[in-house]
């Protein structure tokens, strides 16, 4: 379930049982229930199984200036392909090895399949004649804290995640 503010700036991923829990405190309201139409039945009410809620008070987010770098975020940026040969990727690549003071960066680090990863090893590119097919840079922007940390988003969201999702 997409989390937004009172603003509709996306906050979070959470799951159903806690959207739930938010919603029938009052805290949260539905903004799009489940496609399917499915209803979640207790006692004495009945909600729809929601996709994206709205809280009702406005909460501060601290502002941080850079994305943390994690393997999740890395292979959602590189869409899950290799750097090298564009294959389904498995592992990080450092472009300059750790072994040769390469930073551990998002300018740096590529999504990689184990294939060109173990020929790489911790050589240089310009000593393999290998080329990257896009170079790397941080992300940016609130949506991409979201994406790592929810997986394959909801189409549902896309409205409420900007143009960058």
């Amino acid at each position: 379930m997409l989390l937004l503010n009172a603003t509709y700036e996306p906050l979070t991923a959470l799951p159903l049982r806690r959207a739930v829990v938010l919603v029938m405190c009052g805290k949260a309201e539905v903004v799009h229930g489940d496609p399917a139409g499915l209803q979640l039945h207790a006692a004495t009410v009945s909600l729809p199984v929601p996709s994206v809620i709205r809280l009702s008070t406005y909460v501060r987010v601290p502002y941080r200036a850079q994305v943390p770098l994690t393997r999740a975020g890395l292979m959602h940026r590189d869409r899950y392909r290799c750097a090298y040969c564009g294959g389904r990727a498995e592992t990080i690549d450092h472009v300059i090895p750790r072994s040769r003071k390469g930073p551990h960066s998002w300018t740096n680090c590529v999504a990689c399949c184990a294939k060109c990863n173990h020929r790489k090893a911790d050589k240089l590119l310009s000593e393999l004649g290998w080329h990257l097919r896009v170079v790397p840079t941080a992300p940016h922007g609130p949506h991409w804290r979201l994406l790592v940390h929810s997986g394959d988003a909801d189409p549902l969201w896309r409205p409420y995640l900007g143009v960058a999702a």
